[in-house]
């Protein structure tokens, strides 16, 4: 007999418990285009050292302190916007620099971006782990998923399609969404990128019970998500509440 279902994440908070629909929306400098600050990616600036020079890095999580500024752009757009000059003029109009304002760009900017953001999915995924709220295992997650126990499912990029399909129908008859279409959501990471950061052996699926813990995941993976051009929103964003879960093919 399964649980009752729970109400759908339509809505996420973050960790202080504001939602999207009523938290404060930015700006992002290189699109123009206004998003809840879950969406974006911020982008801190650092106190201007001895040569007076301010150096700029990404802010995965959004909590450093000083000015920052957010793109909500994929690495691709970054890159092309740091080539063209772009990014320096957006980001110096952001900072108010004027024309004697120093600006430190990285290089790597969009490389360091992605690997900030993965650490923050992934560090999240652990302290959900680490409180016993992440399911994983095959034959655990479709147990729990039929009995109506799962608030948001992952496949990794490499997952077969094969056990995609048997989970996401396990899960769509335990939500009470047959005939939906509804899956889980295709992450942008291999099982080893998952086995190595949750420290458990090949790790292709996993889930969430916790309402509450969909809810934390949402934001760094959309965040994510998006950055690497994952923007297919149909499946998990209805369980999840991120409006960009990914529908990559394996």
């Amino acid at each position: 007999m399964r649980n009752p279902q729970r109400d759908p994440l339509g809505s996420p908070k973050t960790d202080t418990g504001v939602s999207r629909e009523s938290g404060s929306e930015r700006r992002c400098v290189l699109s123009g285009e206004s998003s809840a600050r879950d969406d974006l990616v911020r982008l801190a600036l650092s106190p201007a050292d001895d040569d007076g020079v301010s150096h700029v890095a990404p802010d995965p999580l959004a909590k450093a302190p000083g000015r920052g500024a957010w793109i909500g752009v994929s690495r691709d757009a970054l890159t092309e916007a740091m080539a063209s000059g772009k990014l320096r003029g957006a980001l110096s109009r952001a900072f108010k620099l004027g024309k004697t304002g120093k600006l430190a760009i990285p290089d790597d900017l969009p490389a360091m971006t992605e690997n900030a953001l993965k650490r923050a999915f992934l560090q999240r995924l652990g302290l959900e782990m680490r409180s016993g709220r992440l399911i994983l295992g095959s034959d655990r997650i479709a147990q729990e998923a039929r009995m109506g126990r799962v608030s948001a499912l992952y496949h990794a990029v490499d997952a077969s399609e094969d056990g995609c399909k048997k989970l996401d129908q396990a899960w769509r008859v335990g939500s009470d969404a047959e005939g939906s279409g509804k899956t889980g959501t295709r992450l942008t990471l291999d099982r080893e990128a998952l086995s190595v950061a949750l420290g458990r052996d090949n790790v292709v699926h996993l889930a969430l019970a916790d309402y509450q813990s969909a809810q934390r995941v949402a934001i760094p993976l959309g965040r994510l998500q998006t950055y690497l051009g994952a923007a297919d929103v149909a499946g998990t964003s209805e369980e999840a509440g991120s409006k960009t879960a990914a529908g990559l093919s394996a």
